[in-house]
């Protein structure tokens, strides 16, 4: 096979970029295949649009490959995920830069008729909000705030064309750092950015890789955190899906700058869609020859390799992730050394998450100055966030460091959803906290988010209304932890556990005095003595909801009530005079605890009650309330 030269590699940009050119003269189909799509059907939508267009003489083309001269030609691509889970599937046609939402599988003739052929909007598809229709994507109240970085190339290219991606400025970063700029230069230029790592704690990148080069090693390692394991976040994972190249490529960039020839991407086995497009785009990067060794003639070599995690969620953490590739139990250990000193096989490793590597080649494509003007002073660039809970619009959110929560649930996702009243947000997952709504217009980096008790962490957001009960959101989270702790220190293995018992208790209505306190005392202990990340921020949502919820704890122990209604055991169901004494209560009641005669008032026996809600769901009237 003929080595790939840098005079190839322009030839191949130059190629690329005349072929996308052309193609633009097409109508282009985008066809959302993220893993949320999917599931809505988007593959059998794809099917159905091809059948659709074959029947009708449509010459259709899958790659960059376009012919002029023929009429009715289109382009039907699958691209990765668009970010606005709630209305897939989601079809996107170029130029005319329409979406449509929700696409059904019998939708496909009309969409061929109407719009392919005859340039017409199919308005019932398009997304509607407070009475007004919005055809095209950019105008989309949904993504009209965000500012796309790292997502921008998701849900606009088809996630498995190599070609598509160079001809759209691929691997033009990795070129530049290979031949022109020194591992110290690329170091420096991430560290102007202000790039942070977007996987935790905020840690500055370039620092992170300088430590990794002036280390002296016979190899060196970059490793790729896709391992994701916060519940309800999929950004990392959208990202691979979506625009695998750009996390090689800030890989490759990496390696140059440390001396790096080994790379891992680390993702969870529950993520079989990303492990695909990662090893076809790493196939093709290798078989082109931009991966492997003497890449471009330059001397430098870099392979990439694929570890599928075994869902622990301990493996985020970075000394636990490195043991379980070496194919040892994932469990941290003590620090120093740091990673970047003894991390992949005892050698220098940098360990960054999925974000923070698809941010790196644009990085040195638009300068550090391009970087920093996006965000704020301490905290620069874009942040993804995966929008779920109780907002009307869930989703990917990509918006400016600096952004307000409030511009983020209400002005992007639609507000809380069925007219409810918001009540807090948690960010970072089950390392993070939750936010009230006096926190609503604060902006978000990673200072201020530490400042009031939460965290960045990976970029989970999930918003919560006025039904949730704040002491069993905390309970949530913590049982999440215990279940998921390695078990290797004290603290994070008996601590937590003592703290969910203690909150099992609350929310059963056998809360005693003194339990806030002792939840106080066992969480200061851990967050000081837990051995890892993981373990030490275990007890932040109980923190942050004693902290700004502490009247629900009081209430739960001192009332025996729940204030959101929301936990079983606390509840209470009662008759109010609105009762017609119809009798169909009495009739669902499992245990009988319903007496009365028809036409007249009844009663709940609350001995007998088992809190079922059965009666509640049963009665016609709005008679039965909860309280």
């Amino acid at each position: 096979m003929s080595v790939l030269t840098r005079e190839g590699f322009h030839a191949l940009q130059t190629q690329a970029a005349d072929a996308l050119a052309r193609s633009q003269s097409a109508l282009t189909v985008l066809i959302c295949a993220g893993t949320g799509c999917i599931a809505s059907g988007s593959m059998k939508v794809y099917e159905n649009l091809r059948n659709e267009c074959q029947e009708r003489g449509l010459s259709i083309y899958v790659g960059l490959t376009h012919h002029g001269e023929e009429e009715k030609s289109l382009h039907i691509k699958m691209s990765g995920c668009h970010g606005f889970c709630e209305m897939g599937c989601l079809v996107h046609i170029e130029p005319l830069g329409v979406m449509y939402v929700r696409v059904k599988p019998e939708d496909c003739h009309e969409i061929v008729e109407r719009t392919l052929l005859g340039g017409e909007i199919i308005e019932r598809l398009t997304y509607h909000q407070d009475g007004i229709s919005y055809p095209r994507q950019e105008d989309i109240p949904f993504y009209k705030k965000q500012h796309r970085v790292v997502l921008k190339g998701c849900g606009a290219s088809d996630a498995e064309d190599l070609e598509e991606y160079i001809a759209k400025d691929g691997y033009r970063a990795f070129e530049k750092a290979l031949f022109d700029m020194s591992g110290e230069a690329i170091c420096r230029e991430i560290s102007d950015s202000g790039l942070r790592g977007r996987g935790g704690g905020g840690f500055p990148a370039g620092r992170k890789w300088e430590s990794v080069r002036k280390n002296v090693s016979d190899i060196k390692y970059i490793v790729c955190n896709g391992d994701e394991g916060d519940p309800g976040a999929f950004m990392d994972r959208s990202i691979m899906e979506g625009n695998p190249h750009s996390v090689i490529e800030g890989m490759m960039i990496a390696g140059v700058a440390t001396g790096a020839t080994q790379g891992y991407i680390y993702v969870r086995a529950e993520y079989p869609l990303a492990v695909e497009r990662l090893q076809v785009a790493i196939d093709k990067a290798t078989r082109l020859g931009l991966l492997g060794d003497n890449i471009m003639d330059s001397g430098f070599s870099f392979h990439m390799h694929i570890n599928r995690g075994a869902g622990a969620f301990v493996c985020g953490e970075g000394s636990a992730l490195t043991a379980s590739i070496e194919g040892k139990r994932g469990m941290p250990r003590t620090k120093p050394p740091r990673t970047v000193d003894h991390g992949l096989w005892g050698k220098p490793t940098v360990l960054n998450n999925v974000e923070t590597f698809a941010n790196v080649p644009g990085i040195l494509n638009k300068g550090a100055g391009w970087y920093r003007s996006i965000g704020t002073e301490t905290s620069s660039g874009t942040k993804t966030f995966a929008l779920t809970g109780n907002v009307v619009n869930t989703g990917l959110v990509e918006v400016p460091m600096g952004t307000t929560l409030r511009e983020i649930i209400f002005d992007i996702g639609g507000g809380i959803q069925n007219g409810k009243k918001f009540k807090a947000v948690q960010i970072g997952g089950p390392s993070g906290g939750c936010i009230p709504a006096d926190y609503l217009d604060i902006a978000i980096d990673y200072d201020s988010l530490t400042a009031i008790g939460s965290m960045m962490g990976s970029g989970g957001m999930i918003v919560m209304d006025e039904d949730n009960c704040m002491v069993d959101i905390a309970r949530f989270f913590l049982d999440f932890t215990v279940d998921e702790s390695c078990g290797k220190c004290t603290p994070c293995r008996i601590g937590t556990r003592r703290m969910l018992e203690i909150l099992e208790r609350i929310v059963e209505g056998k809360g005693e005095e003194g339990d806030i306190e002792k939840l106080e005392a066992l969480a200061e202990n851990i967050k000081a003595t837990a051995l890892c990340g993981l373990g030490q921020t275990a007890p932040n949502p109980v923190l942050s909801t004693l902290k700004y919820f502490r009247d629900e704890y009081e209430a739960h122990i001192k009332e025996k009530r729940c204030p959101a209604h929301h936990c079983q055991k606390l509840l209470n169901y009662e008759i109010t005079d609105k009762c017609r004494g119809c009798t169909a209560c009495a009739r669902v009641c499992p245990v009988n605890a319903i007496t009365g005669k028809v036409k007249e008032m009844h009663h709940i026996d609350r001995a007998k009650c088992i809190k079922c809600g059965s009666c509640m769901e049963k009665c016609r009237f709005g008679a039965i309330v909860k309280n």
